[in-house]
């Protein structure tokens, strides 16, 4: 069974720093590609990063671009998201996702989701 768990969700002034976890169980972590995604109240669930554990290859959306860094920790089979220089439109609950493959195959609706950590960042 593939389950996905994030951490390290908060709460944090604007500028601040945040590292979100996502520990991956049950499937052979070297074949998925793992991603961020992030939903606000109202918001329709926004990518925010991905990481294909196969080659490494990284995709960030353009709101994120030099202020988050995904990366991946194999022997764990961890992927994390340090997050820096957060705004208030950070402020979301983000959630890992899985899916054999690379970072296109999160385009759609990805098949396996952790439960979400709350992210908040006050102004």
């Amino acid at each position: 069974e593939v389950q996905l768990v994030e951490s390290g969700g908060g709460l944090v002034q604007a500028g601040g720093s945040l590292r979100l976890s996502c520990a991956a169980s049950g499937f052979t972590f070297d074949d998925y590609a793992i991603g961020w995604f992030r939903q606000a109240p109202g918001k329709e669930r926004e990518g925010v990063s991905c990481i294909s554990s196969s080659d490494g290859s990284t995709y960030y959306a353009d709101s994120v671009k030099g202020r988050f860094t995904i990366s991946s920790d194999n022997a764990k089979n961890t992927v994390y998201l340090q997050m820096n220089s957060l705004k208030p439109e950070d402020t979301a609950v983000y959630y890992c996702a899985a899916d054999m493959g690379n970072c296109g195959t999160l385009e759609g609706t990805p098949t396996n989701w952790g439960q979400g950590t709350q992210v908040t960042v006050s102004s």
